[in-house]
């Protein structure tokens, strides 16, 4: 058993070895709350719960932080009068911890609001001043007064600055996440921001440099030492997340003595017609829209589908192939369910399949992992209707562990209750009544009703199983008609 992943750093497929085989440990960057999430957000989420769930499946325990950034310049910047900054980050928060339920994202083992460990980063701030690392903005002069509480990392300091992305210093740009005045570099970035009028009190904090309030990078640095240690294996996040925040989170880190991430792991963002999808560009998908008008299932089935590094760009089929996908898996489970009786059983001790396990081994490759998924639902299929009950017996077990470590087994309860609505059981009640009225024809041997009835189910895309345990129909799988632009 050997696990690839690619290392954004190294920028090339590294062996996995954690530090401590018994409890991996990943760190990965959350939401900033200060509006609700996108889809996007959600396809982030998606990778690392799925990359969780298999380092689970390898080593058995994973500790797995992700973080709240609830304390930021868009979070004060999108309060208001009637609802503060803090009210609308935990608002915010609870919109994403929803959409992360609805489409079978495990809870993180811890998840930290950068609000609860700012002594934690007062300290990781004192020990970079004290290392030549950091400085505090003039507290005389004429930019004093602009710059009061200042704290700022000194990127010519630091020799490796640049060496998670593999940029020169000099080609990069200004810094902008605070003013330039006070900045001993353009390109030096923000520990510390001090106090400024026009933002709330409730938004500050005491600290040895003035009141204020920390900056964005430091936040994480600061939560994945608390939570994890000095080192840790794994850290992720979106592509564009890599500068600057991951490049001087590594560096402000490892200014300050810490080995922090071993492994570095980004995924591939959403584009919407190429186009990366993002808030500042107004052209993203609400999470909240999506999961109102698509089975949740659908959702993580479709967002999952791509590998992980991949950009993944949304177009009208995106959900139709997944719910197509889906319907075949369910049909096939359901189908193996009613025939071999007591075959739920099979479903905790079976192994994956080698084939399955040699994809996700190879950095995480589901597409890969889903082809040989969808292989067993042919084989079950096919020893079904050959009446080999041995062999839908193995094709329902690998199925089963498959779907199961994957997160997407459509008999999972947490998707029986999402997947249940009040048009599927009007459905359910019609096609029920039909079946029924078939039965009757067909007893009475009036063939020819019989088909009518056939037929018309038929028609309205039902298909229809006769067993030994009666008739039972599925949404048949035929492909639907492609959306016009």
């Amino acid at each position: 058993m050997t696990v690839q992943l690619y290392d954004t750093k190294a920028q090339a497929l590294r062996d996995f070895v954690p530090l401590d085989p018994g409890n991996v440990t990943i760190y990965v960057c959350g939401p900033t709350v200060q509006s609700g999430p996108h889809i996007g957000h959600l396809r982030g989420a998606l990778s690392f719960d799925i990359l969780r769930r298999w380092l689970t499946h390898r080593y058995g325990r994973v500790t797995f932080v992700r973080n709240v950034t609830d304390i930021d310049d868009k979070v004060l910047a999108n309060a208001s009068d009637g609802e503060p900054w803090w009210a609308l980050a935990y608002r915010m928060e609870l919109e994403f911890t929803r959409a992360y339920t609805a489409i079978g994202i495990l809870p993180p083992t811890y998840e930290p609001r950068a609000t609860a460990s700012i002594p934690q980063m007062q300290e990781l701030i004192a020990r970079l001043i004290a290392a030549g690392h950091a400085y505090a903005a003039p507290s005389t002069g004429p930019e004093a007064v602009d710059a009061a509480g200042d704290v700022y990392f000194d990127v010519r300091s630091w020799e490796s600055y640049g060496s998670l992305t593999r940029q020169s210093l000099d080609a990069m740009e200004p810094a902008a996440d605070a003013d330039p005045r006070g900045k001993r570099d353009p390109r030096d970035f923000a520990l510390w921001k001090g106090a400024k009028a026009d933002e709330p009190a409730s938004a500050t904090w005491d600290s040895p440099w003035g009141a204020g309030r920390p900056g964005w990078h430091i936040e994480c640095s600061a939560m994945a030492r608390r939570y994890l240690g000095s080192e840790f294996d794994i850290h992720g996040g979106g592509l564009d997340l890599r500068f600057p925040h991951h490049e001087n989170e590594l560096a402000q880190s490892t200014a300050a003595g810490d080995g922090f991430a071993r492994y570095w792991v980004h995924n591939g963002l959403v584009t919407v017609g190429a186009q990366k999808m993002s808030k500042s560009l107004f052209n993203f998908v609400l999470a909240e829209d999506v999961l109102r008008e698509r089975d949740p299932l659908v959702v993580r089935y479709a967002l999952a589908a791509a590998h992980y590094r991949s950009s993944l760009d949304i177009t009208g089929s995106t959900f139709d192939e997944a719910e197509a996908a889906l319907d075949r898996i369910r049909t096939f489970l359901e189908r193996a369910i009613r025939t071999l009786r007591g075959t739920e059983d099979v479903r905790v001790d079976a192994a994956v399949p080698a084939a399955f396990a040699e994809a996700l081994d190879d950095d995480l490759g589901v597409p890969q992992a889903l082809a040989v998924l969808h292989d067993a639902v042919r084989e079950g299929n096919s020893a079904l209707d050959a009446g080999d009950r041995d062999g839908a017996l193995r094709a329902f077990a690998d199925v089963a562990v498959m779907t199961g470590v994957l997160g997407i087994d459509p008999l999972d309860p947490h998707w029986r209750s999402t997947d249940v609505s009040a048009e599927a059981a009007a459905l359910d009640a019609l096609v029920q009544t039909m079946i029924a009225q078939r039965a009757d024809a067909r007893a009475a041997k009036d063939w020819a009703a019989a088909d009518r009835i056939r037929d018309a189910i038929a028609a309205a895309g039902i298909a229809l199983e006769d067993g030994p345990d009666g008739t039972h129909w599925s949404v048949a799988d035929t492909p639907r008609p492609a959306e016009s632009d």
